[in-house]
């Protein structure tokens, strides 16, 4: 019988076989690097979730109780800590609502507020800039008050609408309820007129 004739398929030159060997070798480095990156992203973004869970939370204000500090929409970053300062302000935890407030008092001041709406405490008036306009509010609270061991009063800065200390239901908070104090806003970037 007769040969099949078979024809034959040129061997690659060496530099095609280079060649092809360096894509290769690129592929895989590409591979590795990509599944790097894309590893350490997810680390960094469970890290961020982390940090911001635990230590630095970011809320957004609802509401004009805080005016004209705080604006209604405004995002917030804040600091867990354990040491609160009178004139800070601190995002709270009451009733499943987080509320914002300043501190007013600090255990063992003695908290009083007259009709014109000055807040004095230990006797000496408060000097309170943030203020658009003083008002005693609707209040079910006696004073004095005087703010027991582990506690902080806290009041809103727009007072005339503002549920805070000054109510029996919520009164002087555990400073376990205060989630942190308000580092900074991050939203809007500049300040409002």
């Amino acid at each position: 019988m007769g040969r099949r004739h078979r024809s034959r398929v040129p061997l690659p030159s060496m530099e095609q076989v280079e060649a092809e060997k360096q894509r290769n070798e690129y592929r895989q480095r590409y591979r590795k690097t990509l599944g790097s990156t894309v590893s350490v992203l997810i680390v960094v973004a469970a890290l961020a979730v982390l940090v911001s869970t635990l230590f630095i939370p970011v809320i957004q204000v609802s509401g004009n109780s805080m005016e004209p500090t705080l604006h209604d929409r405004d995002i917030l970053v804040l600091m867990k800590t354990n040491h609160y300062r009178r004139g800070e302000v601190c995002c709270i935890s009451w009733q499943n609502k987080k509320l914002l407030k300043r501190v007013i008092g600090l255990p063992g001041d003695k908290i009083v507020m007259d009709e014109d709406g000055n807040v004095y405490v230990n006797d000496e008036l408060l000097d309170e800039p943030y203020l658009n306009g003083k008002a005693l509010g609707d209040i079910d609270i006696e004073f004095p008050c005087y703010v027991p061991e582990g506690r902080l009063f806290v009041l809103g800065d727009q007072r005339s609408v503002s549920v805070d200390s000054r109510f029996s239901g919520i009164g002087c908070i555990q400073k376990e309820q205060v989630i942190g104090h308000v580092l900074f806003r991050i939203w809007p970037f500049s300040e409002r007129e």
